[in-house]
């Protein structure tokens, strides 16, 4: 496990005292961005007014939390399907299993030291937050100062696709003959259910009032800016996510408290004239900036940097012309200043 930062006593030069706002876009082709698991077959969220994908931020939140998993981070919120133990923890086990505390040790401290040591070891709980569900016994050893519940000052709202979605009309019903001994066999059938494309932005918020309550510090803000990048890239290497790659990162620090733009999502749209139910992948898609822009500028003197990464293959509309990453910073710098603008490289 590793932490590159000591969350008990956040150090002031690391303390976080500017608000973020986050956009972060990616897309899905010939895949499952998020399946609901009520519905029959796993079916894609699309809602059913727009026609648009509808991706959770629990499902956001899920590939971060995996992919600091395997950057040897301690998390609390932990995904089963990567567990080497045979059976699920529970919540008492997952606390001590992080902490490295059991009971016994927890009558030697006090339950604020206790919630301090959950928050050094526990990344996924400093970013967003978590409720304290334990067994009553061990919720008594906790004591009274432990937090009933920690409020994550990283939060992401549900995202919607720009583009109306198509279902794969590909789509089979899928079989698999597995034999049970001698010369019997048993088949399953399955639907395997993916949309044709879809391109979907998040929309974050780094509240600097909520990081004291669970110690985030700073530098756990600067990692989201290639963790989001990496977690995308890393966290969909199966066979129901292949085909999603992230497209765009914006971070933008605010200078003033308690100040945010607020949805710059809303500032971007899909302007190619190929329509929604033709479009196949990112060569199809042209994304326009100008709402985006416009909000950057009229509200600069907020804005303390804005770090943006951009795939290579992402073409974006700005001031009645089209270009690819190079036209995007370069419209950014225009509307803040060059020197607010940071390029960020996420596998540095």
């Amino acid at each position: 496990m590793s932490s590159d930062t000591t969350t008990a006593d956040v150090d002031d030069e690391d303390s976080v005292t500017n608000r973020s706002e986050i956009v972060f876009a990616y897309d899905a082709e010939d895949t499952n961005p998020n399946g609901n698991p009520l519905s029959a077959s796993d079916k894609p969220r699309i809602d059913e007014t727009t026609g648009t994908a509808v991706v959770t931020d629990v499902r956001l939140k899920r590939y971060l939390r995996d992919q600091l998993d395997d950057d040897g981070f301690g998390i609390y919120i932990q995904n089963p399907s990567k567990s080497d133990s045979d059976s699920v923890l529970d919540r008492d086990d997952l606390f001590t299993s992080v902490t490295g505390l059991d009971e016994s040790d927890l009558e030697d401290i006090s339950g604020s030291e206790a919630a301090d040591k959950f928050l050094m070891n526990a990344v996924d709980v400093r970013y967003f937050g978590a409720t304290g569900s334990f067994s009553q016994d061990f919720r008594n050893s906790l004591g009274d100062s432990f937090p009933g519940q920690f409020i994550g000052p990283v939060q992401f709202s549900h995202a919607r696709s720009l583009n109306t979605v198509v279902q794969k009309g590909e789509t089979k019903q899928l079989s698999t003959v597995v034999s049970s001994g001698g010369d019997a066999e048993q088949g399953t059938f399955a639907t395997d259910n993916r949309l044709q494309y879809a391109f979907i932005p998040f929309h974050g918020i780094v509240n600097e009032v909520g990081a004291p309550d669970t110690n985030l510090s700073q530098t756990d803000v600067e990692r989201l800016d290639t963790l989001l990048w990496r977690a995308v890239k890393n966290q969909t290497l199966t066979r129901s996510k292949m085909g999603h790659q992230p497209r765009l990162y914006l971070r933008v620090e605010y200078e003033t408290d308690a100040f945010h733009i607020g949805t710059l999502d809303d500032g971007l749209e899909l302007t190619q004239e190929t329509p929604d139910t033709e479009l196949r992948n990112i060569t199809d898609v042209v994304v326009g900036i100008d709402e985006l822009l416009t909000d950057l500028e009229t509200y600069s003197d907020h804005i303390a940097s804005v770090k943006v990464t951009a795939d290579r293959h992402l073409t974006v509309e700005a001031n009645g012309e089209t270009g690819g990453p190079e036209h995007l910073v370069g419209a950014l710098e225009d509307a803040v200043g060059a020197d607010t603008v940071d390029e960020v490289d996420p596998y540095a």
